[in-house]
Formats: structure tokens, sequence, C-alpha cells
């Protein structure tokens, strides 16, 4: 059995889908920061199989709620002082994103200008679509 002590200070992020905490771990960055994470991958759920979490112990203040809504809104982020969680946050879809992912209209104008942000804005809320705010194509993962 597999033990990962509990945090003092920081945050747990729970109820992950199996297998993307490290692309969780890339988009927020969470190298350039200067504190102990734990990365558990295809724990055991009763809800969900299996599921990822990932333990930090740096300010909740470190994190961007939007980056992580916008990769899964279903993650529970569990906010921790003096070993024990003190608040859940819960994370609602944000209205826009920039520089999370790209425009792969070859035409728009973020192909072009290199220095431009890549934004994208929630244009259906209840598909979860988001479109490039500059050519209006819609974000598709695959």
């Amino acid at each position: 059995m597999l033990n990962v002590g509990k945090i003092e200070e920081g945050f747990v992020l729970d109820h992950i889908k199996a297998g993307k905490s490290l692309s969780i771990y890339e988009h927020l960055q969470l190298d350039k920061l200067d504190c102990t994470v734990a990365i558990i991958k295809n724990a055991r759920s009763g809800k969900m199989g299996k599921k990822d979490i990932l333990k930090v112990e740096c300010d909740i203040d470190m994190l961007d709620l939007d980056v992580l809504a916008f990769i899964d809104h279903s993650i529970t982020v569990n906010v921790i002082k003096n070993g024990e969680i003190v608040e859940k946050k819960e994370l609602v879809l944000p209205k826009q994103i920039k520089n999370v992912i790209k425009c792969r209209n070859p035409r728009c104008i973020t192909s072009i200008e290199q220095g431009l942000p890549h934004v994208f804005v929630l244009s259906d809320e209840k598909k979860e679509i988001y479109r490039c705010k500059y050519c209006e194509e819609k974000y598709s993962e695959s």
C-alpha cells in the first residue's frame, strides 16, 4: 500500500481523470514553482474507478484556477491549512483563456503574428465550446 503523507499548507487537486495529472502539472507550470508536488496516478476510487491526485505544498494563489477549470471543471480543489481542509473551491468554466491552447487555423492572425497571444472565448457554455477570439475557429482536442 502506497502512503503519501498529508501536507500542512497548500492544496490537493482530487478527482482528476486517470492519466491527466501530468498534463495538469505542465499547464499549471508547477515545475517552475519552488515547492513540493506529489503526483498520484491511477489511485483507486469508488466513484471513478481510477483517478489521479495532485498534492502541492504552496499557496493556493499560485494556482491558475481558470486553466484548471478549462482542463476539467469537475476537479475538486481542497485548500489545506495546518494540515486540515479549510475550503473546497468549485471550478467554473472561464469565459476566456489565454495561451493555454493554440488556434489551428493556418489563416488566423496568431499563425502570422508570433507575439500575439492565443485567446479563446467560451461561446457555448452548455456544450463547453471555445472559439478563437480572432478567427472564430472552434477548439477541438483532436
